[in-house]
């Protein structure tokens, strides 16, 4: 992590500044931006500018940016950045959602977290995230442990009945109501793309 007063060239390390056309809140300044930039970036730098603007954040984009060989991430601070370094510097814009943090760290933690899962050997088990939710657009199905009873509650007969297809059956369908319910986009998405799979099977076939 670099602090941007450290490059900066004002007498008090000052690093933001008043937006021109008025308006409130602070601009992060050009001059220090461009010169941490230049001081960390090589050939095979990738730069990200976290930011409400940016592309959303998903798992496609994480495990595409997992394999990218030098990353760097700038935290937006205040109202954000000056529009010449995103210009000049910046390669892809994210947002971690629809909501605006007080400053980008956060959501560089959060990025950080969600592509290191698909870097080989940091996961115990690589597979588990094969798995996980929001893979193939679905959610991951419901989990339960022991004991098989409590308080009343019982883990569902087809889970220990030891016939994989009907488990794997059982939580894909768990897992579709779900998303169903609580993300309909994602819902529909999956389906949209479940017939053009099928569609493409198909004209494979002929």
């Amino acid at each position: 992590m670099y602090n941007l007063r450290d490059f900066s060239k004002d007498k008090h390390s000052k690093v933001d500044d008043r937006p021109f056309g008025g308006g409130p809140g602070m601009v992060l300044t050009p001059q220090p931006l461009f010169d941490a930039l230049k001081s960390v970036k090589n050939e095979k730098s990738r730069i990200i500018y976290l930011s409400p603007q940016g592309k959303k954040l998903n798992s496609t984009i994480c495990k595409r940016l997992s394999m990218e060989d030098h990353l760097i991430l700038i935290c937006g601070h205040y109202e954000g950045i000056d529009q010449r370094v995103i210009d000049k510097e910046v390669d892809e814009e994210i947002s971690i959602g629809d909501y605006v943090l007080t400053n980008g760290c956060a959501a560089a933690i959060v990025l950080v977290d969600a592509i290191s899962r698909f870097i080989p050997n940091v996961l115990q088990n690589p597979e588990s995230s094969k798995n996980d939710s929001f893979e193939e657009n679905i959610f991951e199905g419901p989990q339960y442990t022991r004991p098989n009873e409590y308080d009343g509650m019982v883990v569902p007969e087809v889970l220990v009945n030891g016939n994989h297809k009907d488990i794997l059956d059982f939580k894909k369908n768990e897992a579709l109501k779900k998303l169903k319910e609580v993300r309909p986009d994602l819902y529909f998405k999956y389906f949209l793309e479940e017939q053009q799979n099928k569609t493409k099977q198909v004209k494979k076939v002929k």
